[in-house]
């Protein structure tokens, strides 16, 4: 008969204890961080690897070779994917933050329109991680707790569990470090914040600010992965931006874009020309904070490179909506006109995602979750109601019963009753958008990429009109959104439905 000594056992049970814990959690190098990269009122033609994607007359809509130039973010464009389609739920701050948090449409978040404070039942992607052991913390505007404003460090945490640098509301130009936390640098009277620009500098200067807390956390050392989401408040106005990049693009002539020029007879209320539009002095400044975050996403890089991190970082750089900086004869958000919806959406993952992947399929901010999760083997909470994208950015190709449709919606009454604001149906290539004040409309991109007609009406669109009409009605219905209901979107669903 053989024994086995106490000593021996003990370490039999160490080595089955040790194996069985290895097999519950993969090995460090296995697992990617995640570093998601977020801009504020971003206009996607800014950016160098989108104008790559257009025409002339669509890339330079402020007049010929009038550019920023941005290869840092054109970096991880070129070594990673690209979205040519991807679109804010709302295009409105709060909403479209909520759902890229939690995979679910603004509707069912809570948050319809700003300053509403998120659902507590929502479990969002870094809550999901930090379940798994990563290390999460959150830097910059966060805009979805409530009024509070700049209300740093809100108590509830969403799963960043390092949040001593997220403030609730704001586009504040200058931040500091204090003994009792950081704060709003430029004070006026009262001592109260305020957004002035004077005394910014490389070390006030809010994007600096918020890249150095970045690095300092990526660049701790740690056992385990990090989850980080920084949100620079810019290039959302106030346009002001610190020297030298506030006289950096004084000398380029800046035009009207094209579309501000368009027939304004018979427009819908959601595409009306407004009577005050951009200038060139705040286009060149709004370049000028495009130009000062590029800088500093390629600190970003630098330290990821010296640090070794960067082939085991995911790299998202996404916004929350667009700014239409005179498209349109507008400004700003809140329409589902292109350069207010569209967003930049960029994925960087090195040997999961090919360099240089163009996806043109239609996605948005519900998408997200279910996305990254899915593509880093991390489970979902099943309460997502995004699509699971990840075999787009992992093989360029959809599965057979892939739909190319999405679903946008305007902002909402806080008590999330029906209201007067439009919904709409969003593919590569259609936009058919509906509104209880004005008449249906449907955009076709391809051959009006300007969004100046209406083909409503055309009876060669007539099989697609049905088709979108019939998924606005499946989608409302599946998700409870309540405009569907409303007697005039309904009718008017049903008629295009049978046309």
């Amino acid at each position: 008969m053989t024994y086995i000594n106490h000593r021996h056992l003990v370490i039999f049970f160490c080595i089955l204890i040790f194996s069985s814990a290895c097999k519950k959690r993969p090995v460090q190098k296995d697992r990617p961080n995640l570093l998601i990269i977020h801009t504020d009122e971003h206009n996607f033609r800014t950016l160098g690897c989108y104008r790559k994607t257009l025409p002339a007359d669509q890339g330079f809509v402020w007049g010929e070779n009038i550019e920023v130039e941005t290869p840092n973010i054109d970096f991880i464009a070129d070594n990673g994917a690209l979205c040519t389609s991807y679109y804010a739920a709302t295009p409105v701050c709060a909403p479209s933050r909520a759902s890229l948090m939690s995979g679910r449409y603004p509707q069912n978040t809570s948050v319809v329109t700003n300053d509403i404070p998120m659902d507590d039942k929502i479990v969002t992607f870094a809550e999901l991680l930090r379940r798994q052991g990563y290390e999460s913390g959150y830097a910059g505007k966060w805009h979805l707790d409530g009024t509070g404003k700049p209300q740093w460090a809100p108590a509830r945490k969403f799963g960043f569990s390092d949040n001593r640098y997220m403030f609730n509301r704001g586009h504040w130009k200058q931040l500091e470090d204090t003994e009792q936390g950081p704060r709003v640098a430029s004070r006026g009277s009262n001592d109260q914040p305020d957004y002035s620009i004077k005394g910014a500098d490389e070390r006030n200067f809010t994007t600096d600010f918020l890249t150095r807390k970045i690095i300092d956390f990526i660049t701790k050392k740690r056992s385990n992965p990090f989850c980080f989401m920084v949100s620079y408040p810019d290039p959302h106005g106030p346009n002001t931006v610190r020297a030298p990049y506030d006289t950096m693009f004084d000398h380029l002539d800046f035009q009207k874009p094209k579309t501000a020029f368009k027939d304004t007879v018979g427009l819908p209320e959601w595409a009306e020309v407004s009577k005050k539009t951009i200038n060139s002095h705040q286009m060149a400044r709004y370049f000028g904070m495009v130009k000062c975050l590029d800088d500093n996403v390629g600190k970003i890089l630098d330290a990821l490179r010296q640090t070794d991190q960067l082939e085991n970082t995911i790299i998202v750089f996404t916004s929350d909506h667009g700014d239409l900086c005179g498209e349109h004869g507008k400004d700003n958000k809140g329409n589902p006109l292109e350069a207010s919806a569209k967003i930049p959406f960029l994925l960087h993952y090195p040997g999961k995602v090919k360099e240089g992947l163009i996806i043109n399929q239609a996605l948005s901010t519900v998408d997200f979750l279910p996305t990254i999760l899915s593509l880093m083997d991390v489970p979902t909470a099943n309460k997502e109601q995004g699509r699971d994208a990840s075999e787009l950015f992992a093989s360029g190709a959809v599965a057979p019963e892939w739909k190319d449709v999405i679903f946008l919606r305007g902002t909402g009454s806080r008590d999330n009753k029906p209201d007067i604001n439009w919904l709409a149906a969003v593919t590569d290539r259609y936009k058919l958008v509906f509104s209880p004040k004005d008449k249906p409309w449907l955009f076709d991109l391809v051959e009006d990429p300007h969004e100046l007609e209406n083909h409503f009406e055309n009876p060669k669109y007539k099989n697609t009109i049905s088709e979108l009409a019939k998924s606005i009605i499946e989608y409302g219905e599946k998700y409870d959104d309540p405009r569907i209901h409303m007697t005039k979107f309904r009718e008017e669903l049903e008629e295009a439905l049978n046309q």
